[in-house]
């Protein structure tokens, strides 16, 4: 079945452009388009898309506060959202991740990132690209603890490898380079990743990342 993506921008030329793009993809239908954040509700219930593609500023309500009314309790539907930024309103981004959005994409990605980015969504997956985590991370150092704050009673929870694997799943990386760097299997990380998310009560490494800098298990720029 095809991926059913909803479009949410406030520019109309914009929204056309990213239908052409994802039009194209067999396994992707774009189901409708919204101009602001009440509409995307509305179309999220009538529509129930597997993806919302959501633009942070626009009128009546924002990006942030439509994902956090789409993915929080009580939701309609299973709909993912995918951030839409550039870097001029990183601060939203943050927020936005905090909402519930599983990843983000700038703008002026290449089509093919852009249909990446979708599909790896719908899958249940976080889209959480190293480059932009880090300048995001870094950028917004001050507005995060910095290491020396008490850690939270939750992270005695994991064992020393889940938090190894937590703080290099904050950093970016990716499952494969996970593996690489403890010298243990793919699906070795992928089981330590699903015991941090459920020990944690996290939806995905989006909300993991997030979670390893607030505590201040990560500090932003450390290597």
């Amino acid at each position: 079945m095809a991926i059913r993506v909803l479009l949410v921008d406030d520019q109309p030329l914009l929204r056309t452009g990213f239908r052409m793009i994802l039009e194209a993809e067999q396994d992707i239908a774009v189901v409708g388009e919204a101009g602001d954040g009440l509409q995307a509700l509305d179309q999220v219930r009538a529509l129930q898309p597997d993806v919302v593609l959501m633009d942070i500023r626009m009128p009546r309500m924002d990006g942030v506060e439509a994902t956090r009314q789409i993915t929080g309790p009580g939701r309609d539907g299973p709909a993912k959202v995918l951030v839409l930024t550039t870097f001029d309103l990183d601060e939203y981004v943050v927020e936005a991740l905090r909402a519930g959005a599983s990843g983000f994409l700038l703008k002026d990605a290449p089509a093919h990132e852009l249909v990446q980015a979708i599909r790896v969504v719908a899958a249940g997956e976080a889209m959480l690209a190293p480059s932009i985590t880090r300048r995001l991370l870094d950028k917004y150092a001050d507005h995060l603890p910095s290491g020396e704050e008490p850690v939270p009673d939750t992270l005695h929870t994991l064992t020393e490898r889940e938090v190894e694997v937590l703080k290099l799943v904050a950093r970016g990386l990716s499952n494969a380079e996970i593996a690489a760097d403890l010298f243990v299997s793919e699906t070795t990380v992928k089981t330590h990743v699903g015991h941090v998310l459920t020990k944690l009560g996290l939806r995905d490494r989006v909300q993991a990342a997030v979670y390893a800098y607030e505590s201040g298990l990560v500090r932003p720029g450390a290597q």
